[in-house]
């Protein structure tokens, strides 16, 4: 049995698109559907690209960098150009579910979305507790992948890289968007406690 490379060099949107058996429609963006895919081989993957993957698959040992990644259907998992991520190969083959973006920092280049990039938080490597969707979340990320699709569709003019980068930076600030939710739902609860603390300990002072 081969197994594949143990690290899978990513280099551009061509690369990973052939390895997942994606034809290549734009040389820098990718919109994948994976359930219009044949399944394939596990493989750890250094990226030199930007990728979103909305998967609806559960896969125990995710890696992310050095670390487990927290992952669970329904995730989104972002990585940035250099960047490592998957599961090692096994030999054995498995169909992925979900959602792909894929764009190369080229398109990007001399967009104010370039001098942006760094708000986008979410693609830190330090960030391995994974965003879980909602429903509601995840159908507004797969309309805007399908929007992107549909202008990939189209025969490209001088106005095409305006309207992909456009539809990239909408998907990562509703991404940064839903984030925030998450944030701030977890956060709610040790507010409570602290205010609970705070009034605690006024009330003893009063009482005294």
């Amino acid at each position: 049995m081969v197994l594949m490379p143990k690290i899978l060099n990513a280099k551009t949107v061509h690369d990973y698109n052939a390895y997942v058996g994606h034809a290549d429609q734009h040389p820098l963006v990718s919109v994948i559907d994976y359930a219009a895919l044949p399944p394939i081989r596990h493989s750890r993957t250094r990226f030199s690209v930007y990728a979103l993957f909305l998967r609806d698959d559960c896969l125990e040992d995710l890696t992310y960098g050095c670390s487990k990644y927290d992952y669970r259907e329904g995730t989104l998992i972002c990585v940035s150009p250099g960047q490592i991520g998957g599961v090692e190969d096994n030999g054995e083959v498995f169909r992925i579910e979900g959602w792909a973006l894929l764009f190369s920092p080229e398109l990007l280049h001399g967009t104010p979305l370039a001098a942006r990039m760094k708000e986008f938080t979410f693609f830190a490597y330090q960030v391995n507790e994974a965003l879980h969707m909602t429903a509601e979340e995840r159908a507004t990320l797969i309309a805007l992948m399908k929007q992107i699709q549909e202008e990939l569709c189209r025969h490209p003019d001088v106005h095409q890289r305006t309207i992909l980068v456009a539809y990239i930076e909408l998907i990562l600030r509703s991404c940064f968007e839903f984030l925030q939710k998450v944030f701030l739902g977890l956060m709610y609860p040790f507010s409570c406690v602290l205010w609970a603390i705070f009034w605690s300990f006024s009330l003893l002072f009063f009482v005294r």
